[in-house]
């Protein structure tokens, strides 16, 4: 799978191949990658370790990169929020969110500024997002605090989770049919306390993604279509809980 990074002004984004594979065994050896992603003013060092363990939780996916510039352009407040952010992968939109960038014009200065931010997957992507959040320590220390990595189960151990998140953050993580039930179960679970969902999605046809968004998540959730990417076919949605 091709993954070449190029700089967009501020921004890397990626070039990846489609469509996203049915079998996510992707890699039969194992190789990393280190990427420096300039994302909200913040330099963002990502290691990917691509290898048939974790296959599709090894690379940067153009929707979590959307969904990062989805939160600078439309100036999304995440200062102070927490933050659940699930399949995180890489942990590039978590650890983005965990290191905010904040300008203060009338004092000409920049300081950080995140949210308290709990990155989670399967218990295999755990040790790449580890070192990708200690990769990333600022200077200065975390903002709020540094983020934490568990694992999660969908449908499984979403109770051992508190309930009571201010954002849910999911970045291309619809794309097998039989889980959207159990992703279901676990967002209205997390977000039982009016937090808000914000879900970036490939709109891939093979794998029912429009689907999900049509039928499953509705039951549970008022969903609401915030932007759509035409080269990159990409929707990002908001969701909260009925």
């Amino acid at each position: 799978r091709d993954a070449r990074p190029f700089k967009n002004t501020t921004r890397f984004l990626m070039i990846q191949n489609d469509p996203f594979p049915v079998d996510d065994c992707l890699f039969a050896d194992t190789f990393s990658q280190d990427t420096v992603y300039t994302l909200c003013g913040q330099d963002l060092k990502i290691r990917q370790v691509f290898g048939a363990n974790l296959g599709v939780a090894a690379p940067v996916w153009e929707a979590a990169i959307q969904l990062c510039c989805f939160f600078e352009d439309e100036s999304v407040d995440l200062r102070g929020k927490r933050i659940i952010e699930l399949g995180a992968g890489t942990g590039v939109v978590g650890i983005l969110a965990a290191l905010l960038l904040i300008s203060n014009s009338l004092k000409g200065l920049i300081y950080l500024s995140g949210a308290a931010v709990t990155l989670t997957d399967l218990p295999l992507a755990l040790p790449q997002l580890q070192a990708n959040v200690s990769a990333n320590i600022p200077l200065g220390g975390w903002p709020v605090s540094l983020p934490t990595v568990l694992p999660l189960s969908w449908g499984e151990d979403q109770m051992k989770f508190p309930s009571d998140w201010d954002l849910v953050l999911c970045a291309d993580i619809i794309y097998l049919p039989e889980t959207y039930p159990l992703l279901v179960e676990t967002l209205a679970h997390l977000c039982k306390s009016r937090g808000l969902v914000y879900l970036s999605s490939k709109m891939r046809k093979e794998h029912g993604t429009q689907h999900f968004y049509e039928d499953y998540l509705p039951e549970r959730f008022n969903v609401e279509l915030l932007k759509h990417e035409e080269n990159q076919n990409i929707n990002i949605y908001r969701a909260s809980l009925k």
